[in-house]
């Protein structure tokens, strides 16, 4: 969704009585809950002291970094380039746990949803936040109809648009306009199908919205960019079917990109980036400490969402922040709230597929994450929250910093290459080949495991996921910092700017399938 969020003072809790004051058709006897809720349950709103632990770790890892980077001008060798070092050893330490956590995945098992009894499922609503997302609902919309055992309610949550929604949603798709903050009658054509209509706040409020009139017990979230597998909803389903306690799942995600040359390019690394961050996702949930669920397509138990006040629409990466304000409500008041991933619900989303364009995402991305650290702040090292707090939380602090570790460590090579330190570069770049054959193990790993977990092996070939972990430490890895690193800058700014999203990937991928 192409979102500018609403420079206002605090749009979560002030945005929709202005807006919906002005336009004087919603009932407000609805907005007080999901603001109040907000208000109890987020430590944004009601901050919460760092504790002793967080304090200590948050700045042991600067002062690491200092130290590390001062070694370079006082010794000899390898150990030169102890930032480097620290970078590879941490970063091999994930990749050995995540191996370890992700091992019952070589024991395949058949998509759980398939001998399902979808009667016995809750129902499930889909909300599609769009502002001005004409040219790619019909893709969206299109695969949600078609769904198997599909949502009760489709609701489009469109976030003032100008663009030709309303032309397309009433001429194509059978809606009747309504009023500005209220849900139409279902279309003529679809009978699961509604449209909402709200002012122009950003993708959060928008969610909202929706969230507040939607009558069934869970909720998925759709980017209009996003393309769901035919089954998916009925996955989605299952799992909340199974399990009582679950409250938030993500699904499984495929990036696609045009078919320009960059397009071509950032597709091959992100496809694989995406494989290894499901596969991390897994061994987290294993942990009991899974954060991360993609709003492109994740589901929520709606009553929780209600309980913690929806989606905070101060925060760049609310899905992010999201799941921190359930695992905290959970833990106060031991609810005992699962998060998980389901690797056999599926979906295509657009993806980035230019410079500019990942750069932005990845600003936006890091600026949120670094957002939500600092008002979580009080749950890192605290043992209250279980492996979360004690482990999670901590590897995050570490993550806060691993751009500037990045980019650091890439600088003083290529000054030692320049200086003609070459005894230290001969060195360093042992030391880089054993972590290039790391690495080349685990995605082949990993890439083994993807498939038998999800059963999705179009576009995983072992051969171009080789090639891409001997290419990636000096190109699209140098991207992320640098992405990750304008993000410390839009953070400490305090800009709130979405940015604007070119899509065309969805589109182009969708034709050439026909």
């Amino acid at each position: 969704m192409d979102a500018d969020v609403t420079e206002i003072d605090d749009p979560t809790l002030t945005n929709y009585s202005i807006a919906v004051s002005h336009a004087g058709v919603v009932d407000e006897r609805l907005r007080p809950s999901l603001r109040e809720a907000l208000a109890a349950a987020s430590p944004r709103i009601n901050p919460r002291s760092a504790t002793w632990q967080g304090v200590v770790i948050h700045g042991g890892v600067t002062v690491l970094w200092l130290l590390l980077f001062a070694r370079a001008f006082f010794l000899h060798g390898a150990l030169a380039w102890s930032t480097g070092i620290a970078y590879v050893v941490y970063d091999t330490l994930l990749l050995a746990f995540v191996t370890v956590k992700t091992l019952p995945l070589i024991r395949r098992s058949l998509p759980a949803h398939r001998s399902a009894d979808a009667t016995n499922m809750p129902e499930m609503g889909v909300i599609v936040a769009a502002h001005n997302e004409a040219a790619v609902l019909p893709v969206t919309l299109a695969a949600l109809l078609r769904q198997t055992h599909g949502p009760a309610q489709i609701v489009i949550a469109d976030d003032g648009s100008t663009d030709g929604t309303r032309d397309l949603l009433e001429k194509r798709f059978g809606l009747t306009e309504p009023a500005l903050g209220e849900l139409s009658a279902p279309s003529r054509d679809y009978p699961n199908l509604f449209w909402l209509r709200v002012p122009h706040g950003g993708k959060a409020l928008a969610l909202n919205a929706a969230i507040e009139v939607m009558t069934t017990d869970t909720v998925m979230t759709v980017d209009a960019d996003t393309l769901l597998a035919d089954d998916a909803t009925l996955a989605m389903r299952a799992a909340f079917a199974r399990s009582p306690k679950l409250v938030a799942a993500t699904g499984i995600l495929v990036p696609v990109c045009n078919r320009t040359a960059s397009g071509r390019v950032f597709q091959w690394f992100q496809t694989y980036e995406y494989m290894r961050n499901f596969i991390a996702r897994f061994a987290w949930m294993r942990a009991d400490s899974l954060l991360l669920v993609s709003g492109a397509f994740a589901s929520f138990r709606r009553e929780a969402l209600v309980a913690v006040g929806g989606f905070d629409a101060q925060c760049l990466v609310e899905d992010y922040e999201l799941i921190h304000r359930l695992r905290r409500y959970s833990v106060d008041r031991g609810l005992g709230w699962d998060v998980r991933v389901v690797g056999d619900a599926h979906a295509h989303t657009e993806a980035p597929a230019t410079l500019g364009a990942f750069l932005r995402q990845r600003r936006r991305w890091f600026a949120g994450f670094l957002q939500t650290q600092y008002w979580n702040r009080d749950m890192t090292g605290n043992a209250r929250y279980g492996t979360l707090g004690r482990l999670m939380l901590p590897i995050k602090a570490f993550d806060t910093m691993q751009p500037v570790y990045g980019l650091t460590a890439f600088a003083l090579l290529l000054g030692f290459v320049c200086g003609g330190h070459g005894l230290i570069v001969l060195s360093i770049f042992s030391v880089i080949g054993l972590k290039t054959a790391i690495d080349l193990a685990f995605y082949v790993w990993s890439i083994h495991l993807y498939r038998r977990w999800t059963g999705i092996t179009r576009g995983s070939s072992l051969t171009m996921a080789v090639a891409a972990a001997i290419a990636e430490p000096f190109t699209f890895q140098l991207l992320r910092h640098t992405g990750a690193a304008l993000g410390w800058l839009q953070f400490l700014a305090g800009g709130r700017s979405w940015g604007k999203q070119h899509r065309s990937g969805l589109i182009g991928a969708m034709q050439r399938s026909r």
